[in-house]
């Protein structure tokens, strides 16, 4: 293969839609026959959180996560603080928010991000030690890119929101 069309970060591993509520929401997807969802709809915690290059401690969202196949479905409920979920559902309403990639080194890739001209938009980390950020790319089509590291040997551990 000659790698036109490669994504530069490889398979999308999670789509984020962003909800007005969660609970509703899971039992729309349960009724499509996806799920179960896992979380119950709790809030994650992030550490050090930023929001456009500022702390944001005040931001809280609900999220619920299922898999499908080998891409993660997150479910994500603003509840607090200005988050970029809560940004792009005041803006466009409920939909697909984000599309997820697992990187092997954040610092990197940030950096290639940078220099194709996007910016950080959000990034924080999980107790479990999972660092990510989200970019500025949904100019066109809506989408913003999330990319995850997560901690080498660490399962599943994709709820960054």
């Amino acid at each position: 293969m000659d790698g036109k069309g490669a994504l530069p970060f490889g398979c999308v591993c999670q789509i984020g839609v962003v909800v007005r509520d969660l609970d509703q929401a899971m039992r729309h997807f349960e009724s499509l026959g996806i799920g179960p969802f896992a979380g119950a709809g709790g809030t994650a915690t992030i550490v050090d959180r930023r929001v456009h290059g500022k702390l944001a401690p005040e931001v809280s969202n609900r999220i619920s996560t299922t898999q499908m196949g080998p891409v993660q479905l997150e479910l994500v409920q603003p509840v607090s603080g200005r988050s970029v979920q809560r940004e792009f559902l005041e803006a466009h309403g409920e939909g697909v928010n984000h599309l997820a990639f697992l990187v092997e080194d954040l610092d990197t890739e940030v950096a290639k991000m940078a220099e194709r001209g996007f910016t950080v938009i959000s990034s924080g980390r999980t107790l479990g030690g999972s660092v990510f950020a989200y970019f500025d790319t949904d100019g066109i089509g809506g989408i913003v890119f999330e990319l995850i590291q997560r901690p080498s040997g660490m399962g599943n551990p994709l709820v960054t929101t």
